[in-house]
């Protein structure tokens, strides 16, 4: 409401102040009563007159407002509270992935060492540890208990009949003896005879002397008749006798080569009876020998373990015959015996992984490889190559690369396992994975810090997974760069964030 406008127009100057001083005044020249529509419209102009009042007071406020948000002093509240890491140069393993089948490194087959004998007792299940010697089946013996016996009561039979023939062979020894002693009784009666024949003939001699000496006195009367006939008579009695010694003499050789000739059925009687003493002792060590063959299958009848390891299969089943494999194990007799269980030999383990020819090149003997199975995430084995077959595969042209693996619970035989094989180490830069995030196109990104606590995104290009969950940076970090590594992956650029100590 101004000076001008009509609805004031008659409205004197110092009424016009009395209304400002808020006071009224009563002039003689106009009504004792002013009209309503003069009060209505001097509220409305004192109405308007407030409103552009608080008009202008609010616009010097809002003008005066910039003044105060560009203070110094006026700080940003962080984003979230992070933590962080620093990029750290580190030597970087190359690794060739490859993949294969966990299998024993010797699997040695345990086989009953007496056929024939029902399984009794089985100790030991698949899976087992076992020491060496362990007991891991027991066999049943009765049968072999009574062919003891039997070898036994064989023995005892052989043995009295040694007796027996040790007796005919002292018997014949005897006889042997006597004959020798016949023989020698037989040459000394001989020698007599042979002397008295000596004896004889001498006496002949002398006889055969006397005989012509008297002839021819009596042929010259120098004797009587009678004394010639004496001479005569004795020398045919000489004759005689010689006659008679030599009777007597081969009489004697008879008796001696009698004798020698019993002497030589003697002999032959106890090389007989010593053979038969011969053959009764063999009889003897053949009963006891098949008695200590059976004492020996006897403890057979206990299999135990030919080495420590691991079962890796059991075959065997109460009630089986050894030796006679059933219908469903066929493939499992081995040198004519059949296989009861398989152990892995010290537990040990390798992985056999085949690998493209191309690749065997950057493989060495002796090479650290990690192994992993997405059949157990709990699987992270430092491995070692131990051999690379020489004979390649001509179908799939990958030859087997096999690894030693570490005594472990959590790998059998029969998984598929990976193997990521070291075949060159380099230096490099690294930063925790966490800190590192993935991006649809490939890449990954990192937060970098400054110094007033401000985030920057930063594109890399990550390499090799590390120990102590490190991932390799190839580019776009360089070492000595602060990036953030829990809470990354809340942020944007130009962040503000709390660092935790």
């Amino acid at each position: 409401m101004t000076a001008g406008d009509p609805n004031f127009s008659d409205i004197p100057a110092q009424e016009e102040t009395a209304i400002e001083e808020g006071t009224f005044k009563e002039y003689p020249e106009t009504n004792k009563q002013r009209p309503w529509w003069m009060i209505m419209l001097l509220g409305m102009g004192l109405g308007i007159g407030i409103t552009f009042g608080g008009m202008r007071l609010l616009s010097n406020s809002a003008n005066s407002e910039p003044t105060v948000t560009n203070q110094p002093t006026q700080s940003v509240t962080p984003a979230m509270t992070v933590t962080l890491a620093t990029v750290e140069s580190t030597r970087v393993a190359r690794n060739l992935s490859v993949t294969g089948t966990v299998a024993a490194r010797e699997l040695t087959p345990v086989l009953p060492q007496t056929n024939g004998l029902q399984i009794k007792q089985i100790l030991v299940k698949q899976g087992d540890s076992i020491k060496k010697d362990q007991v891991m089946a027991i066999l049943d013996d009765s049968l072999l208990q009574d062919q003891i016996l039997q070898a036994k009561a064989e023995v005892e039979s052989q043995q009295a009949e040694v007796a027996s023939r040790e007796a005919d062979l002292a018997s014949s020894k005897a006889a042997l003896e006597s004959s020798r002693a016949n023989v020698i009784s037989n040459q000394a009666i001989v020698e007599q005879r042979q002397a008295d024949l000596a004896q004889e003939k001498a006496k002949l001699k002398e006889a055969e002397r006397d005989y012509k000496r008297n002839q021819q006195l009596s042929n010259q009367g120098a004797i009587s008749k009678q004394l010639f006939e004496t001479a005569e008579t004795n020398l045919e009695t000489a004759k005689e006798a010689i006659r008679i010694s030599q009777a007597n003499i081969r009489s004697a050789r008879a008796n001696v080569s009698s004798a020698q000739a019993s002497i030589s059925s003697a002999t032959a009687s106890v090389s007989s009876a010593e053979a038969r003493v011969n053959s009764a002792k063999a009889g003897v060590r053949s009963a006891r020998a098949r008695v200590q063959q059976l004492k020996t299958q006897l403890g057979q009848t206990v299999v135990r373990a030919p080495v420590s390891g691991i079962i890796a299969e059991k075959l065997a089943r109460v009630g089986d015959i050894t030796g006679v494999a059933p219908q469903t194990q066929v493939g499992t007799v081995v040198g004519g015996s059949q296989k009861l269980f398989s152990i892995i030999r010290n537990g040990n383990l390798e992985l056999q992984a085949e690998v493209p020819t191309i690749q065997l090149s950057q493989i060495e003997v002796g090479s650290s490889a990690e192994i992993t199975t997405d059949a157990d995430n709990r699987v992270k084995s430092i491995g070692k190559v131990r051999e690379i077959e020489p004979v390649v595969n001509q179908q799939r042209r990958e030859a087997t690369v096999k690894i030693d693996l570490p005594p472990t619970n959590l790998l059998k035989p029969g998984m598929f396992a990976r193997a990521a094989i070291v075949t060159d180490t380099t230096m490099g830069v690294a930063v925790p994975q966490k800190a590192a995030l993935p991006q649809p196109d490939g890449s990954a990104i990192v937060f970098t810090i400054d110094e007033d606590n401000i985030v920057t995104s930063q594109k890399v290009q990550t390499g090799e997974i590390l120990k102590a969950g490190k991932v390799e940076i190839k580019s776009g970090l360089q070492p000595g760069k602060r990036v953030v590594v829990d809470g990354a992956g809340y942020l944007k650029d130009g962040d503000k964030v709390l660092v935790a100590n």
